[in-house]
């Protein structure tokens, strides 16, 4: 495989791979028969200092393929190990490539991966490969997240391979570009921990902390300031995912980021109904990764971070769980403070009262009782268009809704103040379930792919509120009880 010496802007190091041998394997992709664009991020591709023109040659799709390797690329597969569904199994990229990190003209350091892109010595019987479907809907979703607000890695591109894959059925294959802070994740650690030496995890510790935390590399126990860190970060992001209603649905610890992004778009969607039990996932059967249990979990997950810094922590053993737990705990704080804080926005609050987060509870218990939709429940009282709500002929939803103008009025912000802010957390429009399904469908059957990006003009603004927008958002939602996704691995 050849590298390739096109004027793309590609500004690559590796510092991922001057960690111990241990942590990788050097990998180069396996080469397709005939790549194709699908769809490719051009204002990403800016950002990060490449030339979007050059690379939407032939040769640019040859990179995105694999078949060639950008100028100063030296691919790996990353190692790791972690719970899946709460067991534990030795993991790594079974079917991606790490290529590099490039510089981006702002001084950041992100990573540049190839999700699909053939076998490892980590696919543990797998094909490599993925299809165009599960590509795009990662691409669609990690998209609009970003839109959002949401920490979260970013999508380059995803290309047609001219093979087939074989899930059940027969379908086209892809492989999509995917752009992160770094791919370091709790299984990484849990990796180090397992099967490396103490010299080793001190190692990732002391690089991680270097490339994501560098503010506390003095502090005389940086390895609990460090584990505090993740700790805060994943209490922002699922406070984030639940405010908006936005289901991961696998969250192992594979797919839990230190960096604090969203990663893995797996069988994720967005809630329409309110209900803490939904489940959108195919084989979580026993709704461990409901929309509900998200906190839980998340705090299930840096719990396990944490027990592989043990050795870092202290040197007496029973010292290092107790700090350890100690600062775990913290955890519920960091995330209710985060959740109510961001349900007080939705909610047009500016001040701080004792009963809040009984109104909010109580809007949440009356959505789940009347089947209310989650995103236009708070759009119809952003707009105060209570006419459109399926809320607004219950009588329990009224008294609620005296309760909360009457909290409004105890603030001195205006209606017009409040409005606006209400604007600013509550999406207008969302990845729909069945609009994203639409794209994929007629993607992978037809090989159309002519509705990818107006989804995306429309997703990537959820909070302008035009009338587009809304005309979008208020359309009927066929919602199904029993919509599924998958994996696509």
């Amino acid at each position: 495989m050849e590298k390739n010496d096109l004027n793309a802007g590609w500004n690559l190091e590796h510092s991922y791979a001057e960690l111990p041998e241990t942590f990788y394997t050097r990998q180069q992709a396996v080469a397709v028969q005939s790549p194709d664009w699908i769809i490719f991020n051009q204002t990403l591709a800016v950002s990060l200092g490449l030339n979007a023109d050059v690379l939407q040659c032939p040769e640019g799709t040859a990179i995105f393929a694999g078949n060639n390797i950008p100028d100063g690329a030296e691919p790996l597969a990353q190692a790791y190990a972690g719970h899946q569904f709460g067991n534990f199994n030795m993991l790594g990229d079974g079917r991606a490539l790490l290529l590099g990190e490039q510089i981006t003209p702002q001084g950041d350091r992100v990573d540049i991966q190839l999700k699909g892109s053939g076998r490892t010595p980590y696919s543990r019987g797998g094909d490599g490969r993925a299809a165009v479907g599960p590509m795009l809907r990662e691409y669609i979703i990690s998209e609009a997240m970003a839109g959002l607000g949401i920490p979260t890695t970013r999508s380059l591109a995803v290309v047609s391979t001219g093979e087939s894959i074989y899930r059940e059925t027969e379908r086209p294959g892809a492989i999509l570009t995917r752009v992160a802070a770094s791919h370091i994740r709790v299984a990484t650690f849990q990796y180090a921990a397992q099967f490396g030496s103490v010299e080793d995890l001190r190692a990732l510790a002391d690089y991680t902390i270097h490339r994501h935390f560098s503010q506390v590399e003095g502090n005389e126990q940086r390895y609990l300031s460090f584990l505090q860190e993740v700790i805060k970060l994943q209490a922002h992001l699922v406070a984030k995912w639940q405010n908006v209603g936005f289901i991961h649905g696998v969250m192992n610890t594979d797919n839990m980021a230190i960096s604090g992004e969203t990663i893995d778009y797996g069988p994720c969607a967005f809630m329409d109904t309110y209900n803490p039990a939904t489940v959108f996932s195919s084989i979580d059967r026993q709704g461990r990764y409901a929309y509900g249990n998200q906190p839980y979990i998340a705090g299930w997950n840096l719990a396990r971070f944490a027990e592989t810094l043990l050795p870092l922590l202290h040197e007496d053993e029973e010292q290092a769980v107790q700090i350890a737990q100690d600062a775990i705990a913290q955890f519920s704080e960091h995330y209710h403070h985060h959740w109510l804080t961001g349900m007080r926005a939705k909610l047009g609050l500016f001040t701080e009262e004792a009963e809040d987060e009984t109104l909010i509870k109580d809007l949440l218990d009356l959505m789940e009782k009347h089947a209310a939709d989650f995103t236009n429940t708070f759009v119809t009282l952003t707009l105060n268009k209570l006419e459109t709500s399926t809320l607004s002929d219950e009588s329990d939803f009224k008294e609620w809704h005296t309760r909360w103008q009457d909290r409004l009025v105890r603030q001195p912000e205006s209606s017009d103040e409040v409005m606006e802010q209400m604007k600013r957390n509550n999406p207008v429009v969302i990845p729909r379930n069945e609009k994203v399904e639409e794209v994929l469908e007629r993607a992978e059957q037809d090989g159309d792919y002519s509705l990818i990006q107006p989804l995306l003009d429309i997703l990537q603004r959820p909070y302008a509120y035009t009338p587009e927008q809304e005309a979008f958002g208020a359309m009927p939602v066929s919602c199904d009880p029993s919509y599924k996704t998958f994996c696509g691995t």
